[in-house]
């Protein structure tokens, strides 16, 4: 079961070999093994270290046991190495990033929210158990395999309702208009949740959301492509996506790009050999889809991983325009090594480059704060087209997104003054009224006014100063409201033309594709890229700096 999905930096995964065996001949500490290859030095640092260790745990004042001290040794080795992305992971952080970089897990196959202090059913996935044995959306959990979760929060219901595949859980829900809860057996699977989801809007654009690089992700999107065969233009938004895995982004890259074309470049360390670098390339293998078709990719600063992979890529050849921010810069890969007792350890192995040579990676220091650059260095696309390298990718229009007004702020402020969880209400109020039109069957114009007033009425009757609500924020409360609506209602199209009203990025998008028919002419539209301006630059005045090449 998934309660609720927050945006997670995953990383590009290097799969590396690891058996017991092997294990078993490592000797890490000055046995034997280093001493029979000559390693005389690593061995005396590495008997310093354990003979450290046992005086701090034989006589420090804190008194910490042996795996205190190990974990507190492995943590500061880990930090020292000012590798941001590097990390132990427990067998539970294991899991939990399977999952999210998979859309994997085993359980019945719902979401969950809380909705008026109650464990609430938001969606249910098709084919899954849940869905097979007739749960709905609207269901609030009342009780699991005899245990009252009456006042559970999401967390406690999710970690009680997954379990092993092939185990069976009961599920007790409450549903409007049946007095008795409704006792759900359920027998547990495993559940894939797409991170592919697609609309045709405004008739003849085509939209594809892809919010993770999980795995099918590939498959998933070209199916989308043959769906929306027959559209003006496709916008594909990687805002907000963290990564995933690097051979899915590959294969999303291959999509777009002519057998041949180069999809990206590796330099990496060889393993075990210091200061050996090697060069690795990947190409694309199969004909390009949606061959001609105008494409806008649109990113944020939240795009990282292996969506910046295919971002530069689709840049580099020109297939397609980048709207939006500059993206994170997570250009490097991690090595997932495993360990003993389930563990895992990342590390930074690698850095990666787009098919013109621009390096994706954004330098950081151990805290993960970004150290910029003097000057960004200058490439040209394939077709001769200015882009921009110095980590991450610069879009072709920068459009940064909308933000609140000062009277929306107050808005917020106030609500949290007077303990008013105004999201969590704004999603009640439209999942209420979502649950009527579907008990109606018809189809809402929008949010109604008399809900509205309703809602606001509410608002003030908690404590909210009346004074806030004015005109203004009405009107945006009112636009959350039906934004949220269609969604609960499963409507996506309209639920993004209503969103397009905020979105700039997104309502550029759509206005571009419309106006243009090729992507020939979807290029000509789009300005020459100005030399971006780093921190460093505008914190000292400097000018430009020297342009890099264009390999």
């Amino acid at each position: 079961m998934i309660a609720r999905f927050l945006p997670v930096a995953l990383s590009l995964l290097l799969a590396v070999s690891f058996s017991p065996a092997s294990a078993q001949q490592f000797t890490p500490f000055g046995g034997s093994g280093d001493r029979d290859r000559g390693n005389a030095n690593a061995s005396i640092e590495a008997e310093v270290f354990l003979g450290a260790l046992q005086a701090i745990r034989d006589f420090g004042l804190t008194g910490d046991d042996d795996s205190a001290l190990w974990e507190k040794a492995i943590r500061g080795l880990i930090r020292e190495l000012d590798d941001p992305y590097a990390d132990v992971l427990t067998p539970d952080q294991v899991r939990a990033f399977e999952e999210e970089s998979t859309g994997n897990y085993a359980g019945i196959g719902v979401q969950i929210t809380e909705l008026n202090e109650r464990v609430t059913i938001t969606a249910v996935f098709r084919n899954t158990p849940a869905d097979q044995e007739g749960l709905l959306v609207g269901d609030r959990i009342v009780e699991v395999d005899g245990q009252d979760a009456t006042e559970w929060t999401v967390g406690e219901a999710s970690n009680n309702i997954r379990g092993e595949i092939g185990t069976t859980v009961e599920v007790k829900v409450q549903r409007d208009g049946i007095a008795q809860p409704i006792p759900v057996r359920m027998r547990r699977n495993q559940v894939h949740i797409p991170a592919v989801t697609s609309e045709r809007i405004f008739g003849d654009v085509g939209y594809i959301h892809l919010d993770r690089v999980a795995r099918n992700s590939a498959a998933e999107v070209d199916s989308v492509l043959a769906e929306l065969d027959d559209t003006r233009g496709i916008i594909l938004d990687l805002r907000r996506n963290p990564g995933g895995y690097l051979d899915e982004s590959l294969n999303l890259a291959d999509l777009f790009l002519d057998r041949g074309a180069t999809l990206v470049t590796t330099r990496s360390r060889t393993p075990g050999l210091t200061g050996d670098v090697r060069e690795e390339s990947a190409f694309a293998r199969r004909p390009a889809r949606a061959h001609g078709k105008p494409i806008i990719v649109l990113v944020d600063r939240f795009s990282a991983s292996a969506s910046e992979i295919v971002a530069g890529a689709l840049q580099d050849y020109d297939r397609a325009i980048v709207l939006g921010e500059r993206t994170f810069g997570k250009g490097s890969v991690q090595s997932v090594i495993p360990l003993p007792g389930d563990h895992m350890i990342r590390l930074t192995s690698g850095e990666w480059f787009t098919p013109r040579g621009r390096s994706l990676n954004r330098p950081r220091d151990r805290d993960g704060r970004v150290i910029e650059p003097d000057s960004i260095p200058r490439f040209t696309s394939e077709g001769g087209r200015t882009i921009w390298g110095g980590g991450g990718v610069y879009p072709d229009l920068e459009i940064r997104p909308d933000t609140l007004t000062s009277r929306e702020q107050d808005l917020f402020n106030a609500a949290i003054s007077a303990e008013i969880p105004l999201q969590q209400r704004l999603q009640e109020a439209a999942f209420r009224v979502a649950q009527g039109y579907r008990e109606s069957g018809e189809v809402p114009q929008g949010f109604p006014s008399a809900d509205l007033d309703a809602f606001v009425d509410g608002l003030t009757g908690d404590g909210l100063d009346a004074d806030v609500l004015d005109g203004e924020v009405r009107e945006y409360l009112g636009w959350q409201l039906e934004r949220i609506l269609f969604e609960r209602l499963e409507l996506m199209a309209r639920s993004l033309e209503v969103q397009l009203r905020r979105d700039a990025a997104l309502s550029k998008a759509v206005e571009l594709l419309q106006q243009a028919s090729t992507l020939e002419e979807l290029l000509a539209m789009v300005p020459e890229a100005e030399r971006p301006v780093t921190q460093a630059q505008a914190g000292s005045g400097r000018g430009e700096g020297s342009e890099g090449g264009s390999p």
